[in-house]
């Protein structure tokens, strides 16, 4: 059963997925499914080649966004806010993790770059169950720095 966590009109965050929620998730829509665990981080995890082979063949698009220990760098926001901008209308995205947190991270540093308020985001992921709060200070001046 799927862990598939609301955090905006077109993105849910879910812990590590497999062909079970690879099938729910192109039953629900999804047109993009974004990985944001790096290979090897546990020995049980699937590799992402296999994940992006059955999210292909399942008729969804996939993108690999890896935060591994070093954190989260202005490329991988740069790139997810890319992969959210380039959506077509009615798309939707999944991006997972280990747990989400990662993903939903992500999420918000991208939507901040682009102007979105922290305060606004911080409500979103908590209604998903994710904490941001720690990167408000973050999130803000990346917000600012987006709307000049």
């Amino acid at each position: 059963m799927s862990d598939f966590r609301r955090l905006s009109g077109t993105v849910w965050a879910s812990p590590q997925i497999d062909a079970e929620d690879i099938a729910e998730a192109a039953e629900q829509g999804f047109t993009l499914v974004i990985n944001n665990r790096p290979d090897h981080e546990e020995s049980s995890q699937p590799e992402g080649a296999s994940i992006e082979a059955a999210v292909r063949a399942a008729g969804m698009d996939y993108l690999a966004i890896p935060i591994d220990h070093t954190g989260i760098s202005d490329e991988k926001i740069a790139a997810m806010a890319q992969a959210l901008a380039g959506l077509a209308d009615g798309g939707k995205v999944l991006a997972f993790c280990r747990s989400g947190t990662r993903s939903t991270f992500l999420w918000s540093l991208a939507q901040a770059s682009v102007g979105i308020s922290a305060d606004d985001l911080i409500a979103a992921a908590a209604g998903a169950g994710y904490n941001t709060a720690g990167m408000r200070e973050t999130m803000q001046l990346l917000a600012e720095q987006a709307r000049g």
